[in-house]
């Protein structure tokens, strides 16, 4: 078939320069919001006295440590997270996730590039000359051949460029996905380490309580032996030290089930527990917080980031669908030498070549190539939807984080109010009672109330501290801002001068 020379011009034109099929992707519009709630809030909250009381103030556009579980100022929780993010199957996935990703990123763009084989043959055969109607003996000879073959498909419409670009958008989507792993796993960790503070130090004050009252009930054994106390005052006393004491069972359940979790976040068994404690009375309460803008939010946060490459892809994907309507070319050569046997193979005459252009076009396919490219667009349109959803989530993550530090701070002033006051109220019902002063019933009821205030007071410490944490996961955690890990680490090719990605140039569409 000879070719025109406008239509080798044109297609060695479009070759040259090339286009890619579908449309370009474009970032999606940053918020324009400035604040996470209805109304603005206020930049400190209260203080309270005590551990955990601190006021904490919010610093607006203020940056992320990477490191930021070190503000808490506990060596102890600092070795923890680090093995936690050394050790932790679930990093090792998505690790291996984002490695996995990245070598399929680098296959696809192999795809750009010709094909290079060898082929080399030699074959003895045996000719019957009965089998082709001759007479005489059978004629045996060789054939011996090598050849290089180059087949090339050049990407003229883009298909190529854009499934590049779709795979890179996965590797980007992997990437964001680890951070999001790294970033949840350091807080739930933290978390932890808060909750098993917590429970350890109610049921250190349930023992003590359970002390308290015991003394009591020795007090009122004594004065029934003097006659100043009746029997039901005895039983009135044992039943309230074994409701307290009935209180003690479940914290300590809670308390072996956290250290579970701990253990599993740690890549460790149950069995493996060293023992590590922690105490929320030594936890230092991060005084700044930050406030980074909801414009800087969609940037700072790996699932906004991860669910915008989901986004790229299906764009990139809808480009690969066009391109697949459009015709298909291919162009194949060999060069080699072909002969009876290897000593005659390199003798002038025995060279072989082929060159060869192909084209393909679909003429008919049942409408398969047309609903591949609008279950393409859907896909996109989905994405979209869900980048949209994953953003409007991070706002409610950071308003709820941002309500419960104002809130919880409240609340812990509230509640070391009122440990102080049922504490006062215990000390002067004791000294009351054994004077005579009062009737037992309020002496029980004193301690009942220090009880509750106690492990009121308790939880509502450790609230702070977990919606603290709560607060640096729904901003990001500042990856960006990591030692252990270069957030801009994206693994390197395995094969001689293969491109990255980012060094690939791809042309904009043709309009």
């Amino acid at each position: 078939m000879r070719l025109c020379p406008p239509f080798v011009a044109a297609l060695s034109t479009s070759v040259m320069i090339g286009c890619s099929a579908g449309p370009d992707f474009e970032r999606p519009d940053r918020p324009s919001a400035t604040r996470y709630t209805a109304e603005p809030l206020a930049l400190q909250t209260t203080a309270a006295p005590g551990p955990g009381g601190a006021a904490q103030t919010f610093v607006p556009e203020m940056d992320i440590p990477g490191e930021w579980w070190t503000l808490f100022q506990s060596p102890q929780l600092d070795v923890l997270v680090k093995e936690a993010l050394r050790a932790n199957p679930d990093i090792e996935a998505a690790q291996a996730a984002l490695r996995q990703s990245r070598q399929l990123l680098f296959a696809q763009q192999g795809s750009l590039f010709p094909t290079l084989s060898a082929n080399a043959l030699g074959q003895q055969q045996l000719a019957s000359a009965a089998a082709s109607g001759l007479t005489g003996d059978s004629t045996m000879y060789g054939v011996t051949s090598g050849s290089l073959n180059i087949a090339y498909s050049p990407d003229v419409f883009g298909g190529v460029r854009r499934a590049v670009e779709s795979r890179a958008a996965l590797a980007e989507f992997q990437r964001f996905e680890l951070e999001a792993a790294y970033l949840s796993l350091s807080a739930n960790v933290v978390v932890a380490a808060i909750n098993v503070a917590s429970l350890q130090a109610q049921i250190d004050a349930t023992r003590d309580i359970i002390r308290i009252v015991g003394d009591s009930l020795r007090v009122v054994r004594l004065q029934l032996d003097l006659g100043g106390a009746s029997a039901a005052d005895v039983l009135a006393q044992e039943a309230i030290l074994a409701q307290i004491q009935a209180t003690l069972p479940p914290l300590q359940k809670q308390l072996a089930l956290q250290r579970n979790q701990l253990m599993r976040l740690l890549g460790r068994s149950p069995d493996q527990d060293r023992g590590e404690t922690f105490d929320l009375a030594k936890l230092k309460l991060p005084t700044e917080l930050p406030v980074s803008l909801p414009s800087q939010l969609v940037e700072q946060r790996p699932d906004v980031r991860a669910a915008e490459a989901q986004l790229r892809a299906a764009s990139a994907d809808i480009g690969v669908a066009v391109a697949n309507q459009m015709p298909q070319f291919t162009i194949t050569a060999a060069l080699g030498l072909t002969s009876a046997g290897i000593s005659s193979l390199f003798v002038p005459g025995s060279g072989i070549w082929s060159v060869g252009l192909g084209i393909a076009q679909t003429l008919f396919d049942g409408g398969r190539l047309d609903s591949q490219r609008k279950a393409a667009i859907a896909a996109y349109e989905r994405a979209a939807a869900q980048y949209r959803g994953v953003v409007l989530s991070a706002f409610q993550d950071v308003a709820n984080a941002l309500r419960s530090l104002q809130i919880d701070a409240e609340a812990l002033r509230v509640q070391v109010a009122a440990e102080q006051t049922a504490a006062a109220s215990l000390r002067l019902a004791e000294q009351q009672y054994q004077l005579g002063g009062v009737n037992y019933l309020i002496l029980l009821n004193a301690q009942q109330t220090y009880q509750t205030a106690v492990i009121n007071r308790l939880r509502a410490q450790a609230t702070r501290y977990s919606d603290t944490a709560a607060l640096f996961q729904a901003l990001g955690g500042g990856w960006w801002n990591r030692r252990d890990v270069d957030p801009k680490s994206m693994g390197e090719p395995s094969r001689f001068s293969l491109p990255p990605i980012q060094d690939i140039k791809l042309p904009r569409a043709g309009r």
